[in-house]
């Protein structure tokens, strides 16, 4: 069966009851496969009233036969009026109750590890912008502070202000279950797993969960200028800030932000089975060729010019010339995952200026100066 980009589709609704089984990724039903005479579901919209009751659910269909604009309408705009991003708007020690809507593990089998996407229903309560993370509290006593809750841990946030239903009720998190393997014995000790990431994969959907913020502002998506360039690198579930920037350039149609620039994605993994949302940036890369690129770094299955592991270090050292010449330009550059990706990219970066007969340390200067220069890690 042919496969179609969604603009040679036209989109119509049709009222299908209100089975919450149908509450999934747009981006998972657009990409279907289907022929001549099917119909398909795409997005399921309004699914509920203001009072929080369900309704007859409407869902967006594909028509083959017919045209339409691929971005998909999002609501309430009202969320593009605030100048100022939100910050802090529940604190630890008074957080919000939100609800768990669905858990997705979104790696392969061969994936080192699990990785899960989680959408959580905020109820319109907690806005955020992309960039900003979100606070959990797992449940359970500090083990430091006898008869305390646990410490809140950090997440960012993986979807657009509007969330992955686009009605600005729900946020999506990114989560890789941390897990301890004892080195002598080879076995998982749960006693010293991550607590707050286990505590998140292993939720169910109806789940009560405390959440904090939103927060940060390091990684807020500059839109002064949307022909920008925006040089994203991410290793693992840093993707998650990336993911909300591109459905937002790409996706959703906001009014006040049409972006004509350029995003180029470095995403750096294991191996193919552990790569995050590549249905997404795939899709984007076919529909925008002028406006989104997208590298690769698959340690376990690539080689670097040297014969090495491929890691994202590698990939910016490849089109380092190109970069820098961007980054002259006035391109953002953001950095998100692991801490241990900097050292390396940074040799790199460093490594890559001397040969251009330039000072890292200055132009890294100049770039914090200019606000070009993104970085959250953890």
């Amino acid at each position: 069966m042919p496969h179609l980009a969604l603009s040679q589709v036209s989109l119509t609704t049709v009222p299908v009851g209100s089975d919450l089984s149908l509450r999934r990724s747009v981006f998972k039903a657009q990409s279907v496969n289907f022929s001549d005479r099917s119909w398909a579901p795409v997005l399921p919209l309004d699914l509920k009233t203001k009072s929080g009751r369900l309704r007859n659910q409407r869902i967006v269909c594909m028509s083959v036969q017919q045209a339409s604009a691929p971005k998909v309408a999002v609501s309430p705009l009202e969320l593009e009026n605030a100048t100022d991003p939100p910050l802090n708007t529940y604190k630890p020690k008074d957080p919000y109750t939100a609800t768990i809507v669905s858990v997705e593990r979104i790696v392969g089998p061969r994936a080192p590890g699990e990785t899960c996407h989680i959408v959580i229903d905020h109820g319109g309560n907690v806005p955020y912008w992309e960039g900003q993370s979100y606070g959990v509290i797992p449940p359970g006593e500090n083990p430091k502070k006898p008869g305390a809750p646990q410490n809140v841990r950090l997440y960012s946030i993986a979807s657009t202000r509007y969330g992955d239903y686009f009605d600005g009720k729900t946020t999506s998190l990114c989560v890789r279950r941390a897990v301890y393997y004892d080195p002598e014995t080879g076995k998982e000790d749960p006693s010293k797993n991550g607590v707050c990431s286990n505590y998140l994969c292993n939720s169910k959907p109806g789940d009560k969960i405390k959440i904090t913020g939103p927060a940060g502002k390091i990684m807020l998506l500059p839109e002064d200028n949307p022909n920008a360039t925006h040089i994203m690198i991410a290793t693992g579930t840093g993707v998650a800030p990336y993911r909300g920037y591109l459905r937002r350039m790409f996706m959703e149609a906001v009014p006040t932000f049409k972006f004509g620039g350029l995003a180029w994605l470095f995403l750096g993994v294991a191996n193919n089975d552990s790569l995050l949302y590549d249905e997404e940036f795939t899709k984007y890369l076919k529909d925008y060729p002028d406006n989104f690129r997208y590298d690769l770094a698959l340690s376990r299955e690539q080689k670097n010019k040297r014969g090495g592991k491929m890691y994202v270090q590698d990939k910016i050292e490849e089109y380092s010339d190109e970069i820098f010449k961007l980054l002259d330009d006035g391109a953002h550059i953001y950095f998100c995952g692991l801490k241990g990706m900097m050292p390396g990219i940074q040799e790199t970066l460093k490594r890559v200026a001397q040969e251009r007969g330039e000072s890292w340390e200055e132009k890294l200067s100049q770039l914090k100066k200019n606000k070009q220069w993104h970085v959250e890690v953890y």
